[in-house]
């Protein structure tokens, strides 16, 4: 009787090859790191990438790496903390693509220091870039979204916007209003059919944490720290973006995902 009331099971098959053809993804800070992890996972999915960074050469360099993976990309070069940039690039964007069906807000900055050597000018710079960036991108593209049932914005949070350390006040605070930023939009384009969701990676093999890693005592006492005893690699993020992105991640809205390797669970 049970199983007459679930019906019949579904065919697993297309779930393991989540494809994105014909959808068009934005992504900000698309030049290294993650960012660079997930246009190249989005690519290989099938979607075509708007590419947005500060620095056309290395935001160049990876459209090039994903062209030659066969996907379609375009670079568009500037600041996302700044209004009349964002209003640019997404005049740019449309034209280009005439659609857009994702935008991913992972450009963000960290300045780690005490908040006593702050000066408004850097605080303001971190809340500038990882805040009101991803507020103005979604300003400038979610009238873009609407309408079409189906819709994908994804936040780059942080691990800092659930637990702390000392010397990142802006850095959480930014990651934590960002948190908050994303639970009150998702319920506000639930009814478009839209998700909205947070990502929060910990600890990863970016260039960022180059000099952490090259530092053998640092980095055996860091890793000790972490419950799986290793980095995060960056193509972790990107398969969870192409999943969160696809037709099976569609009643997935308002929440944050923690990719820490267990630290927020100790």
């Amino acid at each position: 009787m049970a199983s007459a009331l679930i019906g019949p099971k579904p065919d697993m098959t297309e779930t393991r090859t989540p494809s994105l053809t014909g959808k068009v993804a934005v992504i900000t800070g698309a030049s290294k790191g993650l960012g660079k992890a997930i246009a190249q996972a989005l690519g290989r999915a099938g979607a075509q990438l708007a590419l947005i960074a500060r620095d056309p050469a290395t935001l160049e360099t990876v459209a090039a790496a994903v062209r030659a993976d066969g996907a379609e990309a375009a670079i568009f070069p500037g600041d996302v903390s700044d209004e009349a940039q964002v209003t640019q690039i997404a005049e740019q964007v449309m034209a280009r693509f005439a659609a857009v069906h994702i935008l991913v807000n992972n450009a963000g900055i960290n300045r780690r220091q005490p908040v006593t050597e702050f000066t408004l000018a850097e605080w303001r710079q971190v809340m500038d870039t990882n805040l009101t960036g991803p507020f103005l991108m979604c300003r400038a593209f979610v009238p873009h979204l609407k309408g079409r049932g189906y819709g994908r914005i994804l936040n780059l949070t942080s691990t800092m916007s659930h637990v702390s350390l000392p010397g990142r006040t802006a850095y959480s605070a930014s990651k934590a209003g960002l948190l908050g930023f994303t639970r009150a939009l998702a319920l506000e384009l639930a009814p478009e059919g839209i998700t909205v969701n947070g990502i929060s990676p910990g600890p990863f093999a970016t260039e960022m944490n180059q000099p952490l890693m090259q530092n053998a005592e640092l980095n055996a006492r860091f890793l000790g720290s972490i419950p799986l005893g290793r980095w995060g690699q960056p193509e972790d993020v990107g398969q969870l973006v192409v999943y969160l992105c696809s037709e099976h991640a569609g009643f997935i809205t308002g929440t944050d995902i923690l990719m820490d390797g267990g630290w927020c669970a100790q």
